[in-house]
C-alpha cells in the first residue's frame, strides 16, 4: 500500500497558548472545516488528551462517511497526532505542531494518508486535501485569537 504526505504551515498573529487552546478544543475542527463537506462531530470529550476518540460525520459525493480517530499524542502546548481507526481513508495520521515564532505561531501540519485505488485516485483526494487545508488556513487566521494591542 502506497502512502502520500501532505504538508502545510502558516503562521497566524497570536500566542501559543491562544493557538493550543483553539485547537485542543474539538468543537473547533466543525469551524474551520469546508461547508461543502457538511462535517458535524457526533461524539467528543470536552477536554482531549491522548487516548480520546472523536467520531465524525461527514458527506462524499452525498454520500454520509462516518470517521472514528483516536489522539494517539498529546503534546501540550507543543501539539498532537490523530490517527484514524475507522473511516474513509487507508491509512490517516495527521500531525499538528505549534511553534512560538516571532509574529505569533506557526502551525505545521503533517497528513500520511493512504485510500484505495491507489496513485489512481490520490490525484482526486490530493486536490480535495488542499482545497481543504486552504479553507482551513483561511478560517484559522479569521478564527485564532490575535494578541489585544
Amino acid at each position: 500500500m502506497r502512502t502520500f504526505v501532505l504538508e502545510r504551515t502558516q503562521v497566524v498573529e497570536a500566542s501559543l497558548d491562544s493557538a493550543w487552546a483553539f485547537f485542543a478544543s474539538a468543537r473547533n475542527l466543525e469551524a474551520i472545516t469546508p461547508p461543502w463537506l457538511r462535517f458535524q462531530i457526533v461524539n467528543a470529550p470536552d477536554e482531549l488528551r491522548a487516548g480520546s476518540f472523536l467520531r465524525y460525520r461527514l458527506r462524499l459525493f452525498g454520500w454520509p462517511v462516518d470517521w472514528l480517530t483516536l489522539i494517539e499524542s498529546w503534546v501540550p502546548p507543543r501539539g498532537f497526532v490523530d490517527v484514524q481507526v475507522h473511516g474513509p481513508y487507508r491509512v490517516w495520521e495527521h500531525t499538528h505542531r505549534l511553534s512560538a515564532v516571532e509574529g505569533g505561531t506557526e502551525i505545521y501540519d503533517h497528513v500520511r494518508y493512504a485510500m484505495l485505488g491507489g496513485r489512481a485516485s490520490e490525484a482526486l483526494v490530493r486536490r480535495w486535501l488542499e482545497a481543504i487545508f486552504d479553507h482551513r488556513a483561511g478560517r484559522t487566521a479569521e478564527l485564532v485569537p490575535a494578541p489585544r494591542r
